[in-house]
């Protein structure tokens, strides 16, 4: 294959292949090297797209998009349309799911010398190439970047689906009629002109100021916990017991203890104070026996390889990854071919690497270590997309040590944790299950105090051999039932009920997804475009709502409580599934959308009252006026400015102070964010004093 000059003055190319990104081309090129005449180009992301300054979508004739070639991308589609000409054949081998299938058909549409080949007709199969030598256009999907993936692929190309594209085609078109039809409403009635709205990230900011508002009413309630040390005259462990019942009657918000169901009255009590915890304990009574014990085998099964959900959980978790960050390194694994496409629904794997994972666990391991037969897993999710495999390694002796020392250049230390993550899940999947003794031991006195305890021990560790220890061992003693126990201690601690927790990006993703709302593709974008118009702020991990946040929820919600509802954007993304699936046509499917949204957009207009965003006035005066000033929230984020603003224009950064002190200077701890967005802790007398920390704890 002769090289092309930067003027495109080339022989005969006998095979194109076209891309996304410069390094998913890298790593073809390396496994197609020595193959045939191949060129491997990228086309630097989306070649085409509904222009950013008008709506781009024709309302009256059937929302027909109107797409362009965006101002950066017009040189590389001349380089693209150049190469082309040359071309003997064209192979689209952009990713393996509704958007790669757009792009590809977008890469179609501009390549040829005229529109043939269209998202609303499956009539024309081939669709021939401008001043191309022969034939047509040729698509193909890979799971994986492989020499063996790859080979299968090219031997088997296929049609572009034009229903995958229908479906892609139908989601942008609707969410541009939301965003650039509710936006300027919200510039309009909340006076910022820097507001967005959007189908799915409307909904996501609800769910969290719900959840905040949950946590302000409740109200928490104080309760107490007992626990008895008890010696036993044939051991010299003691056995930590929790009192559990009183004559049947079972204290609530103590720990549940799968020996004692049923045996339980109806009725329940809790120990609401420190005073009628110490009466109870006045009123134990000797002697004390064993009353039950329990002893069985448990097994434990490893959980399945991971889905993209479940990635931005785990990856949130353990590595408190961004969704967004998560995402960004999965992508870089993917192309540089050391895992399979990372924008999945399925939990399944392939029956090549099932056989290869288990290979490699009895070769390393030992042959207890793998089930007769190789596990399979079962999708649950019911919006599961394309028949995708789990995300895993391409190679499972590819161990996160081994990549460490392959020392590639384009992988950093946060590529290889996560890269951890996924091996060690994918390769577990497939390993035999962990086997534990547990024991559940039941104290009873003369006066019906009953205390429980509850202990296992690793019988055989199975897959967590890969993963690792999940929990401590608990041992119990081995003591018999009527054997006689003495109380050597009482130890009573407080507690308080807790409010449902604030969402963390892992938490929020776990319930779009039970909810059915957006799809793998869209939760690290949807996360982060509500942080990034300040609806949303993360606070230690968590999200919590803005005032601004609050408003323009209550808004859409009193005004359009139908996109709002959790129903409906779920069976909107039906809508789109079926489209993908060819059981419905998507204009339709806007229409019935677009006609009573429309409606309701012009009643809104003429009947809502402009909002105005709640500010706090702060107890200092203005400088520059003497007036008072106020909290405001921008663009970029809370903002100190007077409150006469337009008369007065003074303002100033916002630094909220914490009530800590700095361990360096002494001065005031404030919170502060960087230049992307992410909150840490600083002194308020930066620049002279860099202290910073990430975490409240730190701050010593």
């Amino acid at each position: 294959m002769e090289r092309r000059s930067t003027d495109y003055k080339i022989e005969l190319i006998m095979n194109l292949i076209i891309v996304e990104s410069p390094t998913k081309a890298r790593t073809l090129t390396r496994f197609l090297s020595g193959k045939g005449t191949y060129q491997i180009e990228a086309t630097m992301g989306h070649v085409r797209d509904l222009p950013k300054a008008a709506l781009g979508v024709d309302v009256d004739h059937d929302f027909a998009p109107s797409y362009i070639i965006p101002k950066l991308k017009q040189k590389r589609v001349g380089e693209l349309k150049a190469i082309a000409k040359k071309a003997d054949s064209i192979i689209l081998a952009t990713d393996p799911d509704r958007e790669g299938e757009a792009i590809a058909w977008h890469v179609a549409q501009i390549l040829v010398s005229s529109s043939q080949l269209s998202a609303n007709s499956k009539k024309k199969k081939k669709v021939e190439i401008g001043k191309s030598k022969t034939d047509s256009f040729q698509r193909i999907v890979f799971h994986e970047i492989t020499e063996h993936a790859i080979s299968e692929a090219i031997a088997h190309p296929r049609e572009i689906d034009l229903q995958l594209v229908d479906a892609q085609q139908a989601r942008r078109v609707l969410d541009r009629l939301v965003g650039y039809k509710l936006s300027p409403l919200l510039w309009q009635k909340l006076s910022k002109r820097w507001l967005s709205a959007g189908r799915v990230q409307s909904v996501a900011v609800r769910l969290i100021v719900e959840r905040e508002r949950e946590i302000v009413k409740f109200g928490k309630e104080e309760f107490w916990t007992i626990q008895g040390e008890f010696n036993s005259t044939n051991t010299a462990n003691k056995i930590t017991a929790q009192l559990v019942s009183k004559d049947g009657l079972k204290y609530e918000k103590t720990l549940s203890f799968e020996l004692f169901d049923g045996k339980y009255s109806t009725a329940s009590s809790t120990i609401t104070s420190e005073s009628e915890a110490q009466n109870i304990i006045k009123d134990l009574k000797a002697p004390f026996t064993v009353s039950a014990v329990d002893k069985k085998e448990v097994r434990r099964y490893p959980a399945a390889p991971f889905t993209t959900s479940t990635l931005q959980q785990e990856a949130g978790r353990r590595l408190y990854f961004s969704a967004k960050k998560t995402m960004q390194l999965a992508q870089k694994l993917y192309e540089e071919g050391h895992i399979t496409y990372h924008r999945t629904d399925s939990v399944n794997l392939a029956d090549k690497f099932a056989t290869e994972t288990r290979d490699f666990i009895v070769q390393t391991f030992g042959k207890t270590y793998v089930p007769e037969v190789a596990r399979e897993y079962k999708t649950k999710s019911k919006v599961a997309q394309e028949a995708h495999e789990a995300i895993r390694p391409t190679d499972a002796r590819m161990t996160h040590e081994m990549l460490q020392r392959a020392n590639n250049e384009y992988l950093n230390r946060d590529h290889l944790r996560l890269y951890e993550l996924i091996w060690k899940r994918a390769v577990a999947s497939q390993a035999a299950e962990a086997v534990f003794d547990s024991t559940t031991i039941g104290i009873a006195n003369s006066n019906g105090y009953a205390f429980a305890c509850q202990g296992s021990v690793v019988k055989f560790d199975g897959y967590l051999k890969i993963i690792g220890k999940e929990t401590d061992e608990v041992i119990i003693p081995d003591i018999t039932v009527g054997q006689s126990l003495t109380l050597a201690n009482t130890i009573t601690e407080q507690h308080f009920t807790s409010p449902p927790p604030r969402y963390t990006e892992a938490s929020l993703i776990k319930v779009l997804e039970e909810k059915g709302i957006g799809r793998p593709s869209t939760y690290a974008p949807i996360i982060s475009t509500i942080q990034e118009r300040q609806y949303v702020t993360r606070e230690e991990k968590k999200l919590v709502p803005t005032e601004l946040g609050n408003s323009v929820v209550d808004f859409l919600v009193k005004y359009f409580p139908g996109i709002m509802a959790l129903p409906f954007t779920a069976a909107m993304e039906d809508d789109l599934d079926a489209i993908a699936n060819g059981e419905k046509q998507w204009v339709p499917v806007i229409a019935a959308f677009y006609e009573p949204f429309s409606k309701m957009l012009t009643a809104t207009y003429e009947q809502a009252e402009k909002v105005k965003v709640e500010e706090e006035i702060i107890d200092e005066k203005c400088p520059s006026c003497g007036n008072a000033l106020v909290i405001r929230m921008g663009r970029y984020g809370k903002f100190i400015a007077c409150t006469t603003f337009p008369a007065c224009k003074y303002t100033r950064q916002f630094a909220e102070k914490i009530g800590q002190k700095c361990p360096k200077c002494g001065g005031d701890i404030v919170i502060r964010k960087t230049r992307r967005g992410k909150t840490f802790y600083g002194c308020s007398n930066w620049p002279k004093c860099a202290f910073a920390a990430w975490k409240k704890e730190d701050i010593k």
